[in-house]
Order: structure tokens, then sequence, then C-alpha cells
């Protein structure tokens, strides 16, 4: 059942939740411009000044291999990170890299401190059963448009379309707003 909270309360519940567990995993959800990595920045802080140590955040943005790869970094998130983070307490992985177009940098996870999983498609039916706690983040459509021009610039609104049909495609698909244990309208 979602639960809706405001955008302090959630962060602060979401605290309280992660701190009461051995190794959470969180997943952050929402479409484009939706406040996901904002959001997660904030939750990692709260997790640091509460907790023992710093949590992990792994950005879906990292794992898409390009413009047209939502469906690809899902992929990759489950099979590559969470199934082995899950079966064997690690994973490691390579990074999309924007600019040259090919995975390259080398990366790990051990648990021993919170997992912030933020990005499009990060929650679906698969990981919803494999985290402990989910969030939707929503916003208006202008104003994830208004966000991703400030963020990635003018000549990016190219591929907010493409990005958006892809989003769009997938939560038909897996209801991930559905899954999510709380949800938050972002004005």
């Amino acid at each position: 059942m979602t639960e809706q909270l405001s955008y302090n309360e959630l962060l602060a519940s979401l605290t309280d939740e992660a701190l009461a567990l051995t190794n959470p995993i969180i997943i952050i959800d929402g479409r484009a411009g939706s406040g996901k990595s904002t959001f997660a920045s904030k939750l990692q802080n709260q997790l640091f000044i509460e907790g023992d140590s710093a949590p992990r955040v792994l950005n879906m943005d990292d794992l898409y291999l390009g413009w047209d790869g939502l469906n690809d970094g899902v992929s990759y998130l489950q099979r590559i990170i969470l199934n082995p983070l899950l079966t064997k307490g690690s994973a490691s992985w390579q990074e999309y890299n924007w600019d040259t177009g090919q995975r390259d940098a080398w990366r790990e996870f051990s648990g021993g401190t919170p997992l912030i999983i933020e990005g499009c498609g990060s929650l679906n039916t698969t990981t919803a059963s494999l985290t402990n706690l989910t969030v939707w983040l929503d916003a208006p459509e202008q104003l994830r448009r208004d966000r991703w021009r400030e963020r990635d610039g003018e000549k990016f609104m190219q591929f907010f379309d493409m990005w958006a049909a892809q989003e769009l495609d997938f939560i038909a698909r897996e209801k991930s707003p559905e899954l999510a244990n709380y949800y938050l309208l972002v004005q």
C-alpha cells in the first residue's frame, strides 16, 4: 500500500525505517525531472547524520545504455547488481560512459551501509521484491521539462520526448507507482 507524506515527513520516515534495518536497499523512482537525485542525496545526508556510515547512492543514469537504454539499464541493475548483491553479498559492475558510449569504470558494493538506488525504471515487479523501501516521486510535466532543461541544457531537450515515451511504456508494463511503499507529489 502506498503511503503519501509530505517531503520532510517522507525523508524522516525513510530515515527511521532504514536505520532500523541491516543493510537496507532503498529505491527512489519516478519520471525524469521528478526530483529523484535530489531526494536521494538528501536521504543519503540524513542517513549519514543519524547513522553510523555514509550510504551509497547508485544512479540509474550510470547503468542506461544511452538515450534509448532504459530497459537495458533496468536489466543490468537486476542481473549484475541486485542478484549478486543478494546472493553473494557483493556486486561489481561497469558504469556507462555517456561520452564514449561504452561501459568503462568499474564499481563495487559489498554492503555494510544502506544502498540507495535512484532513477527511472529502478522500481519494477522484480526489484520491488528484492528491496526494503520503495518511493515513487511524481511531478507535473512542465516542471519536469523545466528541470530537464536546467540540468541537461537546451541541446538535450531533443531527447526528452524519446525518454518520456520509454518511461510511459515501462510504467504501463510494470505499474511502478503502484509498487511503491511511498508516493510523493513534488510541486
